[in-house]
């Protein structure tokens, strides 16, 4: 199991936790599901714009925390919309048999 895997389980667990009122009193995770599906994306909004900037200010310390704020929160979005990894896993896979096949890109003769 991938450190991915098992953080999403733990997701999965918060959230069930949060629906079945067992919830634990500090659980962020569980403060996201209440707060539902706005909250959750607003979130991912924020995390991908702090990765942005982490990127764009060269801070290779800053980036990879970024990018894991933002990989755990849309860890949440899917399990509060009910995917599992495993789905957003196959369609990276499937796209990995893809490599290489560049997309071909509308181009316009200026020249004529």
């Amino acid at each position: 199991m991938t450190v991915y895997e098992e953080i999403f389980e733990v997701i999965k667990a918060r959230k069930a936790a949060f629906e079945n009122n067992t919830a634990e009193e500090n659980s962020y995770t569980c403060y996201l599901f209440e707060k539902g599906v706005d909250k959750i994306c607003k979130k991912v909004g924020e995390e991908a714009a702090e990765t942005i900037i982490a990127a764009k200010n060269n801070n290779n310390d800053e980036l990879k925390n970024e990018i894991n704020d933002l990989l755990y929160h849309v860890m949440v979005l899917a399990a509060n919309q009910g995917l599992e990894w495993s789905d957003v896993e196959k369609v990276l896979s499937e796209r990995n048999e893809k490599i290489g096949n560049l997309k071909q890109f509308h181009t316009t003769d200026k020249l004529s």
